[in-house]
């Protein structure tokens, strides 16, 4: 059996993860690259395998890094089947489209202005080559085998992180290996413990936060605090956020705050049609997360929805005080460019920062105190506060991913910790051998093994 590491390993982006075995070929996550320039340029690049040799995609969840780059695996030939939980399918349908019209966007935009150091700028992919992706879904449901070949299965168990994420258990050649995906946080505001394994003889667990123990903060009481600063002084408040989960535990902590009266009755906005459209996926699969319908509806009632462009506009210069929630949580593209080419250069502007922020993203820079930001080809200082709130994460800590190994009934043959930068991961590993005595290493980018 062969594995190979075509991403999301020694950085937390472009998971993709190909096991071989008897002529059958399984992707794990089709992850797109972000962060720094060089990282993003390999999303261009060919897989080292051709696409249509590939039998089946396994997809532990919806997030860009994790499924981002199917649109370019469908167009360069794949055919097979991909399998994933209900919510996985209905989140990475609204994350491909809306990366697909920002790419499309952008490129407009770069060709327009004369940006870009290319002739003709390009998108990644466009629209039509995302939802070409869609007719190969299969939908599971956790705990279920599904036999992908005559001694092949797997199965899907719940890893919190966002509603719909799985890691997955693959059985073959008498082997079981497992995938953790994303690990979510044992006390996560809106999402159910992840479900840990107890048998596996290989193990790829993810280590973004492998070196840090989240705060024992109370983040409410943050919130609170930054909002009402902000107002006193007739600022905005920015968070960028995550379309998917991110946007909707800030929505629901503001949302409490408001109701015991703690925040000020300004405008509350949330301008992401895509994280608009993931409470519909909210209210339909309330199995996966701790909201009931009525305290969803409830809590949508408070935030004023922008879907249209021009909506988003009227808010940015509307100059009272008021409280935006905008995709993307890392400042990579989306709305909260806009809104950030207005306020970032006003100094009673607070921008909250909610999430991991990726080596080389706009929002690694402005938490290592940049002083300029370069958006659309320009430059704006930096004068808004910049501020963060870390007990908002949607991944486990280093105490979290510890845990999850918990309840092993078996020493498992090697460990391989992925999508994590690489010191994270390397003090993760020794976290493991010190606590486990299991054998644990770091892959390389391309590498491949044999088990």
């Amino acid at each position: 059996m062969k594995i190979k590491f075509l991403g999301g390993a020694g950085t937390v982006t472009g998971s993709k993860t190909l096991v071989e075995s008897n002529g059958v070929r399984i992707l794990i996550d089709c992850g797109q690259f972000q962060g720094i320039k060089p990282l993003r340029e390999l999303n261009w690049e060919p897989l080292p395998i051709l696409p249509d040799t590939i039998d089946f995609v396994l997809l532990t969840h919806g997030h860009l890094d994790h499924c981002g780059w199917l649109p370019r695996l469908v167009n360069q030939g794949f055919k097979g089947k991909i399998y994933c939980t209900s919510p996985t399918a209905a989140i990475t349908k609204l994350i491909l489209l809306d990366s697909a019209k920002i790419q499309e966007e952008e490129a407009e935009r770069a060709n327009k202005e004369h940006f870009s150091k290319h002739d003709v700028a390009e998108p990644l992919y466009n629209v039509e080559q995302a939802e070409e992706v869609f007719p190969l879904f299969r939908v599971i449901k956790p705990d279920d085998e599904i036999v992908l070949d005559a001694e092949i299965s797997a199965r899907f168990f719940n890893a919190g992180h966002i509603i719909g994420a799985c890691s997955i258990e693959l059985k073959l050649e008498n082997k079981t290996l497992v995938f953790s995906g994303d690990i979510g946080r044992d006390d996560d505001v809106l999402m159910y413990s992840p479900i840990k394994p107890n048998k596996a003889d290989y193990i790829f667990l993810e280590s973004t936060y492998g070196n840090r123990i989240h705060p024992d903060e109370d983040v409410k009481l943050l919130l609170e605090t930054y909002v009402n600063n902000t107002f006193q002084i007739d600022g905005t408040v920015i968070i960028p956020s995550f379309a998917v989960e991110r946007a909707q535990v800030i929505m629901y902590l503001l949302w409490q705050l408001k109701k015991e009266d703690r925040i000020p009755d300004i405008p509350y906005v949330i301008d992401t049609p895509m994280g608009i459209s993931v409470l519909d996926i909210f209210i339909n699969n309330r199995k996966w997360h701790k909201l009931s319908e009525s305290d969803c509806i409830a809590m949508c009632k408070m935030f004023t929805m922008n879907s249209d462009y021009q909506e988003t506009i009227t808010t940015i210069l509307d100059k009272q005080p008021k409280v935006v929630i905008a995709a993307s949580g890392m400042i990579t593209g989306g709305r909260v460019l806009s809104y950030l080419e207005r306020y970032i250069g006003l100094p009673e502007t607070t921008v909250i920062l909610v999430g991991y922020q990726a080596e080389g993203t706009r929002g690694r820079k402005l938490l290592e105190g940049a002083t300029e930001l370069k958006i659309y080809g320009k430059y704006y200082p930096v004068l808004a506060k910049i501020l963060e709130i870390e007990g908002l994460s949607a991944h486990g800590d280093q105490t979290d991913l510890l845990n999850w190994l918990s309840k092993l009934e078996n020493k498992p043959k090697k460990v391989f910790l992925v999508h994590g930068e690489n010191q994270p991961a390397d003090e993760l590993r020794i976290k493991i051998q010190e606590k486990y005595s299991f054998d644990c290493s770091v892959p390389l980018m391309g590498q491949e093994i044999e088990i």
